[in-house]
C-alpha cells in the first residue's frame, strides 16, 4: 500500500500534529517533521486527548471519551 500524497509528490507529514489550547504551540509525533503547518498533517489532535495528558492541561479537566464512528 502506498501513500497517495507520497506518490503524487505532495508535501505532507505522516505524523500526528498535537496542538495546545493557546493555538500558538504545536508539536508532531514524527521526530523528523520540521514544518508544523496544519495543512501538512492529516491527523491533528488537541493535547488533552493524548495519554499521558499534556502538562498544560488543568488536572481538573476530565479525560475525553473517544468513540468509534458508527
Amino acid at each position: 500500500m502506498e501513500c497517495a500524497f507520497c506518490t503524487d509528490g505532495i508535501d505532507h507529514c505522516h505524523g500526528t500534529l498535537v496542538v495546545h489550547p493557546d493555538g500558538g504551540y504545536a508539536e508532531c509525533t514524527d521526530p523528523c517533521c520540521e514544518d508544523l503547518d496544519r495543512v501538512r498533517h492529516g491527523l491533528i489532535v488537541d493535547c488533552h486527548a493524548v495519554d499521558p495528558a499534556c502538562g498544560c492541561v488543568p488536572a481538573a479537566l476530565p479525560a475525553p471519551v473517544l468513540r468509534r464512528a458508527s
